[in-house]
């Protein structure tokens, strides 16, 4: 009796998922910021995405709002980005002034909590007109720290979004400069709380802010001061372009490819990456 090999079942997802990573430009060594507020020496272990491909994972891949004014996403180099287990720093900078820290040692973190929490309730409103699932802030995942000595504020949230049965992390940390800050957003999963910060101290190393950028040179009769303070940053709203994202792709495994907005955004991402650049075409003037 003849015998037959058995075909291995074709897992469509994971196929699609595989040729959309293979899209993806990583890279690592020094990177230069756009808006030249500073620089960054990818740290071991990690490699970077650009502004472009962040703005991709964070509003099409995640399906999260927003995704725009970020500089770029540092993430593990031994995950795909379009892998369920991925997680990132998300890099921002928002030249907002100079941010005054002499209440940090006065802030009562506990009732701060209560309030986000019941602000949260309220801008869900709007989320949800967007066609965006609510959040909930369960409570804080790492009490806010400020550090007096390096200017750098750390706090985390524990998050959910929707129903889903899985919370997500959003580790938050502001490293305050001359005209503004750089924000670093660690997006994960819970359970990923021990290597997110197990990993915080060398992501911030690997930042330099440029020369006249850094808070020591705040100069008070030529700079902005911000309207914002350190407890200010902690509590600012939930909807700010450096807010709350959920790792969408999490779920990704249980509703396949019948996610036609994000097969839509993925096929035009394709298409960018992969045609040749339109000839230009130049009028020809034939007369003498």
């Amino acid at each position: 009796m003849p015998a037959f090999a058995i075909e291995p079942e074709v897992d469509s997802t994971q196929l699609f998922l595989d040729s959309l990573e293979s899209t993806f430009h990583y890279q690592e060594g020094d990177i230069t910021f756009d808006n030249n507020v500073g620089t960054l020496k990818v740290p071991a272990g990690f490699r970077y995405l650009d502004a472009e491909q962040t703005r991709f994972v964070i509003h099409d891949l995640w399906g999260n709002p927003g995704g725009e004014g970020t500089l770029g996403m540092i993430v593990p180099a031994n995950i795909p980005i379009t892998s369920p287990e991925s997680w990132a720093f998300i890099v921002t900078y928002d030249e907002m002034g100079f941010v005054k820290d002499d209440d940090a040692g006065e802030i009562d973190y506990d009732e701060m909590l209560t309030e986000l929490q019941s602000e949260t309730a309220e801008e869900n409103k709007e989320r949800e007109e967007a066609g965006y699932e609510p959040i909930s802030i369960i409570g804080w995942a790492s009490k806010p720290y400020y550090d007096s000595d390096k200017k750098v504020l750390h706090w985390a949230k524990e998050l959910n979004f929707g129903d889903a049965e899985e919370h997500t992390l959003n580790y938050n940390v502001r490293v305050l400069g001359r005209k503004g800050v750089l924000i670093l957003n660690a997006v994960a999963s819970m359970n990923a709380l021990p290597t997110v910060q197990e990993n915080i101290n060398p992501v911030l190393g690997a930042f330099q802010y440029a020369d006249g950028y850094q808070y020591d040179d705040f100069n008070p009769e030529l700079d902005e001061v911000a309207a914002w303070t350190v407890g200010g940053l902690v509590a600012g709203k939930v909807l700010a372009k450096a807010g709350l994202f959920a790792l969408f792709l999490k779920n990704i495994k249980l509703i396949g490819l019948a996610i036609v907005g994000l097969v839509s955004a993925a096929v035009k991402w394709f298409r960018r990456k992969t045609e040749p650049p339109a000839v230009k075409e130049f009028p020809v003037d034939n007369q003498a």
